[in-house]
C-alpha cells in the first residue's frame, strides 16, 4: 500500500488577498508564479468592483514580488488591463473589430524558456474564449505572440523545448457530439515559433479521472522530473442538487480539486502516471467560502533545490494560496498507466 502523500498548507494562506493590493481589488487568485533574478514573480487575476450581486466592474492582471515566495509585495499599479488588449489584439489581427470586442483579460501563467518570460492568459471577447501567449523583460511592455482561435483557454507552456518545438498543454471547450456540453478535455499542441499552432492531440478525458464528472484542464506549467514531467490539473465535480457557499445569486454547486498527473518526458501528450484521487480538495474556510465556495484551482509550480513544490493556487475564486510537497512524493502519488 502506498504511503499517504505529505502536502502541507502553508499556516499563513492565503499568502494573497485583495487587502495585499494598493488599487482597487475585490477578488485577487489565479496567479502564475516564477522564480527568476533571485526572487520570486507572482501575476496574478484581479476583479473588481464587485456591485454585490455577483457582478465586477473590471478584471486586470497585477504583479506580486517576494523574496520568498510567501510574503508578496504588490506593485503600486496593475500591468495589464482590458485596454491594453484591445492595442494588442489589433496589431495581432490586422483588422477592424467593435470597440467593445475585448471584455476582459485573466487568468494569467508564467513559464521561463531559455530565460526569457512567458505569459499565458485567457482573453474573453465577443465571440468566445480564446488562449493567449505573449513574452515580456520587465513585466511593463508585453510583446503578444499569438492568440488562439475560440473556443480555448488554460494555456501552459513547457519550460523547455521538446524534440526542438515549443508546446504547450490546453483545454478546448468542444459543445457539439457530447452528452454533457461540459465534459472538456485536455489537449496538447506544439509550435516551432511561439505564433504557429499545431499538430494537436489529446492528452486527457473527463471519463479518465474518478473524482470528476464534468470539465478538466491544464492548471499550472509541467516541472520536469527524471520520471517525466509533472503537471497538475483541475478537475471538477457538478452535483445539481448541492448548493455551495459562495457570493453568487444564483448558486454555486461545482466543486474544483486539485489533480496531478505524470507525462512522458519526449511525448508529453501520453500520460504515464495518475493519481486517482485529488491532489487537494477544498478543506478550509479559504477554501469552502469566498466568492465560489469549494475551489481549487492550482495555477503555479516552483520547484526547490531542496525537492520541495511549493504549489500556488486560486482559493474559492477568492485569494491566492500555498501548499508544499516533495517531489519525489507527488511522482510517487502517480499510479502507473498501461
Amino acid at each position: 500500500m502506498k504511503p499517504e502523500l505529505n502536502i502541507l498548507r502553508h499556516a499563513q494562506n492565503p499568502v494573497l488577498s485583495a487587502r495585499d493590493v494598493p488599487y482597487p481589488s475585490s477578488l485577487t487568485f489565479n496567479a502564475g508564479v516564477v522564480r527568476h533574478g533571485g526572487r520570486y514573480l507572482m501575476v496574478f487575476r484581479n476583479d473588481h468592483g464587485h456591485d454585490g450581486q455577483g457582478g465586477f466592474a473590471g478584471t486586470n492582471i497585477g504583479l506580486a514580488t517576494s523574496p520568498d515566495g510567501i510574503k508578496w509585495t504588490v506593485e503600486p499599479k496593475s500591468i495589464l488591463a482590458e485596454a491594453d488588449v484591445r492595442v494588442e489584439l489589433k496589431r495581432l489581427m490586422g483588422h477592424r473589430y467593435a470597440p467593445n470586442f475585448v471584455k476582459r483579460i485573466y487568468d494569467p501563467r508564467l513559464t521561463i524558456i531559455e530565460g526569457k518570460i512567458y505569459m499565458c492568459f485567457a482573453v474573453d471577447t465577443l465571440h468566445g474564449i480564446c488562449g493567449g501567449v505573449a513574452t515580456t523583460e520587465d513585466f511593463q511592455k508585453f510583446t503578444w505572440l499569438s492568440v488562439s482561435a475560440p473556443d480555448n483557454r488554460n494555456l501552459v507552456l513547457f519550460p523547455r523545448r521538446i524534440g526542438g518545438k515549443f508546446v504547450r498543454y490546453e483545454r478546448p471547450l468542444p459543445v457539439y457530439m457530447r452528452e454533457n456540453p461540459e465534459d472538456f478535455p485536455i489537449w496538447c499542441a506544439e509550435s516551432s515559433d511561439l505564433i504557429y499552432w499545431g499538430r494537436n492531440r489529446p492528452v486527457l478525458g473527463v471519463e479518465e479521472v474518478p473524482y470528476a464528472n464534468s470539465k478538466i484542464g491544464p492548471a499550472a506549467p509541467p516541472i520536469e522530473t527524471r520520471h517525466g514531467w509533472l503537471v497538475t490539473i483541475h478537475a471538477v465535480h457538478r452535483d445539481a442538487n448541492r448548493r455551495l457557499a459562495g457570493w453568487e445569486p444564483k448558486g454555486w454547486f461545482k466543486t474544483y480539486y486539485a489533480g496531478l498527473m505524470l507525462t512522458d518526458l519526449n511525448v508529453p501528450s501520453r500520460v504515464i502516471g495518475l493519481m486517482r484521487k485529488p491532489l487537494l480538495t477544498p478543506e478550509t474556510d479559504y477554501e469552502l467560502d469566498g466568492f465560489r465556495g469549494s475551489v481549487i484551482f492550482p495555477c503555479g509550480l516552483i520547484l526547490e533545490d531542496s525537492g520541495e513544490v511549493k504549489i500556488y493556487y486560486g482559493a474559492a475564486d477568492t485569494s491566492v494560496a500555498l501548499a508544499t510537497a516533495h517531489v519525489d512524493d507527488l511522482v510517487a502519488a502517480c499510479e502507473p498507466l498501461s
